[in-house]
């Protein structure tokens, strides 16, 4: 027994911290400590030196504290908060409920173009479904809307903001995998813009096929003589377009660096707050205590995934799950994919997105960019894109799936007491089936993912 301990102490490790986790304690705290305990429980079973304890300083050190890239969290987190209060996403609304009214599921549509707009200014999940359930539901409930498929239209439009960039987690992901933000950034619009379509795409066939539960709207906001004015088009479309150019095309032009790109980001944030009247010290105030808080979780969990991954590694971490993974006859990069991909959608119903990322990506993807997948896939750095942006895109479902998705705590908080979590999961089962049309299209076509990276010259 102690004989296959010591051979598999890293197995023993992996699912110390599942089980853990389970328990609710912060995983921030619970990554350090499970690394320290089973690194001296390595050297109590000689299998791990107390000089290796010296490495992990230097180490942390050198991929958090010194790492530029990380600067951007805080910035972009700003942006988005900020942007949540200066009242943009309002006038969007009526304008994209003007414009839809007499598609079938039109408002549904407008939400979920608006979610669109906002995931690629905000980027921050839960800013988005909080705002985007205060400004939309009412208005759905009071047309007639079914109240399932307007949750789950407000919780899948405001999840896309974890995908489309900027969004915080490409910037973890690229820290984590070693890959430039950049890659992952302009390799997510493409995989966004997908996801976006398949839900107005199921919104307009289920409101075809069951008109019941999307009315029609005579007009918008109940102003059935409101008419759609070119001021009114370039007042709600411009400034957050041009933040969206100002943030992103400054990267993909190779102008500015994510990391002043999203102090761009920040100030156009601002700017925009102080045109439409919404900027003050308490929203100053309350916008950088959220940032430097978001700040800070991103710091420590940094700081104890590196320990936990550094341990696991040197305890043989690496080659038990390659044995693993040939013993369970998945020799293939295929169906080694194919496992990880399921694999994470499980963890999805279960783990919040930072704690999958902390769990799956240190341990399977020196594997997949040693695996082959054809003549298409060649090269560590377009294997390791690919592979990124497949788990965003999975991992966005563990928003939605029940018992443990964020969104639908956030929702939950919000929604009035007449919509019930059963409401909420039958609306958001039909967008989870959604996601994963998105992540199979992801996979059978590369090109979706790889496309602008190489074309913006950030991948051969």
């Amino acid at each position: 027994m102690i004989d296959w301990l010591i051979d598999h102490l890293a197995v023993v490790m992996f699912f110390a911290l599942i089980f853990i986790m389970f328990l609710g304690y912060p995983v921030a705290f619970l990554l350090g400590a499970i690394g320290i305990f089973f690194g001296l429980l390595g050297i109590v079973f000689d299998v791990y030196s107390m000089t290796q304890f010296a490495n992990l300083l230097p180490r942390i050190y050198g991929t958090a504290v010194q790492n530029q890239v990380l600067v951007a969290i805080p910035m972009f987190v700003f942006m988005g908060t900020m942007l949540e209060r200066s009242g943009v996403a309002e006038v969007l609304l009526r304008i994209l409920q003007l414009m839809l009214r007499r598609v079938p599921g039109g408002l549904a549509i407008a939400v979920t173009l608006l979610g669109t707009i906002m995931a690629a200014t905000t980027g921050i999940v839960g800013a988005s479904v909080v705002m985007l359930t205060l400004i939309a539901l009412p208005v759905m409930l009071s047309t007639g809307y079914d109240k399932s498929i307007s949750v789950g239209t407000i919780a899948s439009a405001g999840t896309l903001g974890i995908l489309i960039p900027p969004s915080i987690m490409l910037v973890i992901m690229g820290d984590l995998m070693g890959i430039p933000v950049g890659t992952l950034f302009t390799g997510a619009i493409l995989p966004g813009l997908l996801m976006s379509a398949l839900y107005v795409v199921y919104i307009i066939v289920a409101c075809i096929l069951k008109p019941s539960i999307a009315p029609r709207l005579v007009g918008a906001l109940g102003d059935s003589d409101e008419r759609l004015t070119l001021s009114m088009v370039l007042k709600g479309f411009l400034p957050p377009a041009a933040l969206i150019t100002l943030v992103l095309g400054s990267i993909f032009a190779g102008w500015a660096t994510p990391t002043e790109a999203s102090g761009v980001g920040a100030l156009g944030a601002l700017l925009l707050a102080l045109a439409n009247g919404r900027l003050n010290m308490t929203t100053l105030r309350e916008v950088m205590s959220s940032s430097a808080l978001t700040n800070a979780m991103v710091f420590f969990i940094v700081f104890g995934a590196t320990l936990f991954s550094y341990v696991f590694r040197a305890l043989g971490g690496d080659d038990v799950v390659s044995e693993l993974l040939k013993a369970m006859g998945l020799t293939t990069g295929w169906e080694v994919m194919m496992f990880v991909m399921a694999l994470t959608f499980f963890m999805g119903f279960f783990f919040d997105w930072i704690e999958i990322c902390l769990i799956v990506l240190p341990i399977f993807a020196p594997i997949i960019a040693k695996l082959d997948f054809g003549t298409f896939l060649q090269g560590k750095e377009v294997i390791l894109a690919w592979f990124a942006i497949l788990m965003a895109v999975n991992m966005q479902t563990a928003f939605l799936t029940p018992p443990f998705g964020f969104a639908l705590f956030y929702m939950k908080g919000t929604v009035p007491p007449s919509v019930t979590m059963v409401d909420i999961y039958k609306g958001i089962t039909p967008f989870v089936l959604v996601q994963l049309c998105a992540l199979a299209l992801c996979m059978i076509f590369p090109e979706v993912v790889l496309y602008l990276p190489k074309r913006f010259g950030f991948l051969e």
